[in-house]
């Protein structure tokens, strides 16, 4: 079989393209890396398959994850569904990745033998390789490192946003919380230097991104490998200074590495939003203790008045877990004790379920399913009054809203279009008369406030073309002429992207 280039650079066997799908499970990390194994494809000549394919590419990727409940089962679900279109499509391969593959390893072809690539979370950038080892061989190709082979951002990319990227600080994790397996799979915290850091935002910035989220596993962990104990705080000021990156966010923080000159850095840059994701986890300083949370309730809550003090407009959302082993009444009412007094503007909760592998998962005192059912909607509840009470202060502010793509399911029938404001709330908004583009802002009167957005029923104040905007539009135009989303890698000058936002914040809720 001779393979060669087609006129978009793809490769092309036999005069037909070879075409790739990445279908993402988990969270940021997970979405960042798929941007990665997206570009790498890319980048090997792959062109990706059209939106709705439902499997029908020549190369299906899953990059799995193994925090979520019952991750496993649904892994083998949808391999069993390829299952028969791959005996009927000769040349069809299949690829496993993420969290999931580095902790199953060769289960995963023992059950599904149909597979033709394993690889881990420490080796994604040898995927293209393995493909074609597995094709030249003509047998499955199982591959995990135990360390890091190549940080991510080395990696080409495939961006889908023109105007917002995800940028990787750090990798792995140093916590030993007891209900997260994450430090297992993702291995002990290593730090990116400041200056490829920066290099790779300013790059970005060059290629029209506006807005740049900051991301790890502990992100506020970052100088640790540095031996600088203020070495994001430092990142975040120096953010500050690179021109033309409107909007600095960062995910996920842990309370135990959160200090004071974090909280100056954010309200004394101009650029870094008020926004901040704390994860709480629970409520009660004895469940705190049997999770291996360094922090107790009165740390976290004094974590929450010093932003408030500082950046009194910061919107902040947090994570819960409701039912961890040996919670009782009590303690849930810690947590809800804590929801109330901290006023989160949403969070992400969730219900308890055992991970093997975990020392949580052998625990004593696992909680009934009722009890923690029931436990679950009173939080849900008290949180969905609090989030509704927040957005109504929002009402009748004037803010800054940068237009985005995809934010608004019914934006089309209402005649709306969606965006986020300066702390990340979602706001619906008036189409204005002129044309307004993905990365633009706009600035609105906010007219009323639901639990989860808020609406801006008046006309626009004002719109500001950017270059986000520039980016997006000519990202558009060149869309029919190549495959949509832009490829680049860091030593070419890099970019990846803060897109959808995954099913919940960091790996393992941390």
């Amino acid at each position: 079989m001779t393979s060669s280039k087609d006129g978009t650079g793809a490769v092309a066997e036999q005069g037909v393209t070879r075409t790739y799908e990445v279908r993402t499970y988990g969270c940021q990390m997970n979405v960042h890396d798929s941007e990665r194994l997206s570009g790498l494809l890319e980048a090997a000549g792959y062109v990706k398959a059209p939106a709705g394919s439902n499997g029908d590419a020549d190369v299906v990727v899953f990059n799995t994850c193994a925090v979520r409940e019952n991750a496993d089962n649904k892994l083998y679900g949808n391999l069993g569904h390829l299952a028969p279109m791959k005996a009927a499509r000769p040349g069809m391969q299949i690829a496993v990745g993420g969290c999931l593959a580095q902790k199953d390893r060769d289960t995963i072809v023992k059950r599904a033998p149909w597979v033709d690539v394993v690889f881990g979370t420490h080796n994604i950038g040898k995927l293209p390789v393995l493909l074609e080892r597995a094709r030249v061989q003509e047998e499955a190709q199982v591959e995990i490192a135990e360390s890091l082979e190549a940080f991510p951002s080395t990696l080409p990319t495939r961006r889908e946003s023109a105007y917002a990227a995800w940028v990787s600080i750090s990798v792995g994790c140093n916590n030993t919380c007891t209900f997260c397996i994450v430090p297992a799979l993702r291995g002990k915290e290593e730090d990116r230097r400041p200056g490829d850091i920066l290099a790779e935002i300013e790059a970005l910035v060059g290629e029209g991104v506006s807005e740049i989220t900051l991301l790890g596993q502990n992100v506020n962990a970052y100088g640790s490998d540095l031996g600088d104990r203020e070495a994001f705080s430092k990142l975040l000021r120096a953010c500050g200074e690179i021109e033309g990156l409107e909007r600095v966010r960062f995910t996920s923080p842990h309370p135990r590495d959160f200090t004071d000159d974090v909280i100056a850095a954010m309200a004394e840059t101009p650029n870094v939003m008020p926004q901040l994701h704390m994860p709480l986890q629970s409520g009660s300083d004895t469940v705190l203790k049997a999770m291996r949370r360094s922090y107790r309730q009165e740390r976290f809550l004094g974590i929450i008045e010093k932003v408030r003090a500082a950046i009194p407009h910061a919107a902040i959302s947090t994570d819960i877990i409701v039912g961890f082993p040996g919670e009782t009444e009590e303690d849930f009412e810690q947590t809800m004790h804590v929801v109330r007094e901290a006023r989160f503007a949403n969070a992400f909760t969730f219900q308890y379920s055992k991970r093997p592998g975990t020392p949580a998962a052998t625990m004593e005192g696992q909680i009934p399913k009722e009890v923690v059912q029931a436990r679950y909607e009173r939080l849900v509840a008290l949180q969905e009054e609090i989030s509704w009470e927040e957005n109504k202060k929002q009402v009748g502010r004037t803010l800054e809203v940068m237009v985005a793509e995809g934010e608004g399911r019914k934006d089309g029938e209402t005649h709306r279009l969606s965006g986020r404001a300066p702390d990340n709330r979602l706001v619906h908004f008036t189409k204005p008369d002129e044309d307004v583009r993905p990365g633009d802002v706009v600035t609105v009167e906010i007219t009323y406030a639901a639990p989860h957005h808020l609406l801006a029923e008046g006309p626009t104040t004002a719109v500001r073309r950017t270059r986000a905007g520039d980016a997006w539009e000519k990202r558009t135009a060149a869309g029919a002429a190549k495959p949509a989303g832009v490829l680049l890698g860091l030593p070419k000058i890099g970019v990846p992207e803060p897109l959808p936002v995954a099913d919940a914040p960091a790996c393992g809720s941390h």
